[in-house]
């Protein structure tokens, strides 16, 4: 690459070839993690809901594809829990890409990881924080998907304690 020439870009011609070249390693297409599953491997996903480089909708329509292949395309009910046994997602409110932005962006997933491998503890919320010139303003929860963080309505609207995780009411879900 050394020699590269972005005037040379074709447009029609070179999107093609690195598609081609480099799609299989940084697109996440497979929905098929029966093999990962098997072995016990846990996966937790997040995305920032403002993150400029990656629609949240791309995370989303793979995260609705899984539940599909998994609900053996009948059953969304059957393909949430069978997702739910190996891998959970946590969309984060005002995050950018990986970190950054409004949102609280701060949080310990390696640690809800190895709590939920090691001691089977799977993560429905967990804590993040916002900083600003290395202090915490403001705490939030992160909720599993499809769960919101929700305002009690009573406290301190920067800590975290004040919110519920809360379905969506299509989903008819209980607060957690």
């Amino acid at each position: 690459m050394a020699n590269y020439d972005f005037r040379s870009f074709d447009f029609h011609v070179d999107t093609m070839r690195y598609d081609q070249q480099y799609a299989g390693m940084l697109n996440a297409e497979s929905l098929e993690l029966d093999a990962f599953a098997g072995r016990g491997g846990k996966m937790l996903v997040y995305h920032g809901w403002a993150d400029p480089l990656i629609p949240t909708y791309n995370t989303l329509e793979y995260w609705a594809g899984l539940v599909d292949y998994y609900g053996g395309h009948r059953n969304e009910h059957a393909g949430f829990e069978q997702v739910d046994k190996f891998a959970r997602l946590f969309l984060i409110p005002g995050m950018g890409h990986c970190s950054g932005g409004a949102g609280t962006d701060t949080f310990d997933g390696m640690g809800a990881l190895e709590q939920w491998v090691e001691k089977g503890q799977a993560p429905k919320r967990i804590v993040a924080s916002h900083l600003t010139a290395g202090v915490v303003d403001k705490t939030r929860p992160l909720c599993q998907y499809p769960r919101v963080a929700t305002y009690k309505g009573d406290g301190d609207i920067n800590d975290a304690l004040n919110f519920v995780c809360r379905a969506p009411e299509s989903l008819h879900g209980d607060d957690e």
